[in-house]
């Protein structure tokens, strides 16, 4: 057989092959015949499936969100929970595919894994400090073929509505109403405890971020948030200049700031300042005023920015005012897990999230 009829057949497989790949990509990525159009949180018209049953939240707060309104909704995680929190969540919950997110940092969704997960709705992270274009953050659902509708979270403000918005979307507006209600009940409480006092008698707090402690966020940032809303005084005043923050500040501007609390993401600072002399020089040291921040099965305060804080600011506001923010933090540990989670914690759950607070 000549060389150009074998070109020939293998010219006209391999655009069967295409002609089925591509029909397989569309049946895959087309949303349903039967939809509707909504506007979603930055202004935009989206035609959206009448009924959403697999909807992926292409940032951690998103999937956080879509977790508290029902968990049947996630078919996969941006990162992962933290490791032990197995029983806080729905069975299976802990082996999800982790596509990682669209935000410009870390592990960035790959197109193909998200058609393989057959989404009919995907919801972007509204932030007005995101580090990518809009172009950048939709590229991947345009490719697919996937609706994407943007969702404000920016401050714990954003999360009631947030919570409303999607409840809609997703039908799941009662349950919507519920975690909205929540939230807007511990801000106003906390918010009535802290209000009144007066700035100069704030107490002073340094957020320290990474196992040397010398990476915090400005008082400004949405990282930090929570610190300024339990009354806090953010020692490291600036302008937060990128979404994904961590500053690196020196040793000798934090003993210059002398803050009377830490607040520490990372547990392994607790071993570096129990061993570094120049640590112990600090008040918050010296005090004992070293909040280990709780972080099952997601962090109470960042790192992803979530509907913990509602917790998480309660918990603040009782260690840096203690006769002005009275609460059982067990007791209300338990509501909101229970509420949020459908997690009936034990006291031995307590004892770990709580009973580190302070170091």
């Amino acid at each position: 057989m000549s060389s150009g009829p074998v070109r020939g057949v293998r010219f006209a497989l391999q655009r069967q092959l295409a002609a089925c790949l591509l029909v397989l990509s569309s049946s895959l990525a087309t949303p349903p015949a039967s939809a509707r159009e909504v506007v979603d949180m930055a202004g935009r018209t989206v035609s959206v499936p009448d009924v959403v049953e697999r909807p992926f939240g292409a940032a951690p707060p998103l999937t956080a969100l879509l977790y508290a309104l029902d968990p049947s909704l996630v078919h996969s995680l941006n990162m992962a929970f933290t490791p032990g929190s197995e029983h806080m969540l729905r069975p299976g919950t802990m082996d999800l595919p982790v596509l990682g997110s669209a935000m410009g940092h870390g592990k960035q969704v790959n197109p193909e894994a998200l058609l393989a997960l057959k989404p009919d709705l995907a919801l972007g992270w509204l932030n007005d400090k995101s580090d990518l274009p809009p172009a950048g953050i939709e590229a991947p659902f345009r490719k697919v073929g996937v609706p994407l509708v943007y969702v404000r979270l920016e401050t714990l403000a954003d999360w009631p509505p947030a919570f409303e918005y999607v409840g809609r979307l997703v039908g799941r507006e009662a349950r919507g109403k519920q975690l909205a209600d929540y939230i807007r009940r511990a801000m106003a409480r906390v918010d009535q405890a802290v209000a009144r006092v007066p700035a100069g008698k704030r107490v002073s707090v340094y957020y320290a971020e990474t196992p040397d402690g010398l990476a915090t966020d400005c008082d400004t940032s949405f990282h930090s948030e929570p610190i300024a809303l339990a009354g806090g005084a953010n020692v490291y005043r600036c302008e937060q200049r990128t979404m994904y923050g961590q500053e690196r500040v020196d040793m000798e501007r934090i003993l210059l700031w002398n803050p009377q609390v830490i607040v520490a993401q990372d547990p392994m600072f607790i071993r570096t300042a129990a061993g570094d002399p120049r640590w112990q020089r600090i008040a918050a040291l010296k005090s004992g005023r070293v909040l280990d921040v709780p972080r099952k099965p997601m962090n109470w305060l960042d790192r992803p920015p979530s509907f913990m804080r509602a917790l998480g600011i309660q918990w603040l506001a009782n260690a840096f005012y203690p006769d002005r923010y009275r609460i059982d933090m067990r007791a209300e540990t338990r509501t909101f897990y229970r509420l949020f989670f459908g997690a009936e914690l034990s006291d031995a759950d307590l004892d770990e999230l709580l009973g580190g607070g302070r170091r």
